[in-house]
């Protein structure tokens, strides 16, 4: 386990250093997209404009994200690691995150089970979505908020949630 937590922390560095004195604006900006406002106006549109599948895609994200952020929210103040702009002195984060612990990513969670949620319902846009939540995910290390390992368990639990909910419908 400690070698484990040594390699995620060196790829941090490794990655973040790829931003350092650089700048990040559009990195920043698709982070943003990852923010949650995003999701609803997707779920929305496709509920007025796509008859075939547009409702069923809106109540399952609907009650996908109910059981999501719950769950988000309850491994992070359980696991309360640090993240990585608090842990090391070194480390000036090129965004102010919104709480002090980092995992599993939020960001990267929520951008999964949309992905996942949207490449179910429409097959032929899963490249795609799937790249823009793994930009997302990528985009929270290099601005120094999140270490890979945050990533890829934000990204375990929107794809379960996704699974998850998509079985109850």
């Amino acid at each position: 386990m400690k070698s484990l937590l040594q390699s995620d922390k060196a790829l941090f560095h490794w990655l973040f250093n790829l931003t350092a004195n650089r700048d990040c604006r559009w990195i920043k900006w698709l982070s943003k997209t990852g923010d949650g406002q995003l999701y609803l106006i997707i779920g929305l549109l496709l509920w007025y404009l796509e008859p075939e599948h547009g409702d069923l895609f809106l109540y399952t994200a609907l009650l996908a994200y109910a059981f999501e952020v719950p769950l988000y929210i309850l491994l992070k103040k359980s696991l309360r690691r640090q993240r990585p702009c608090n842990q090391q002195t070194n480390i000036a984060a090129h965004i102010v995150p919104s709480d002090k612990f980092s995992l599993p990513s939020g960001h990267t969670a929520a951008a999964f089970l949309m992905a996942s949620l949207l490449a179910s319902f429409y097959p032929i846009i899963a490249i795609p979505v799937y790249t823009w939540a793994c930009c997302i995910g990528c985009s929270r290390v290099l601005l120094g908020v999140h270490y890979p390992g945050d990533i890829l368990a934000g990204a375990a639990l929107g794809i379960g949630i996704s699974v998850l909910s998509l079985s109850l419908f």
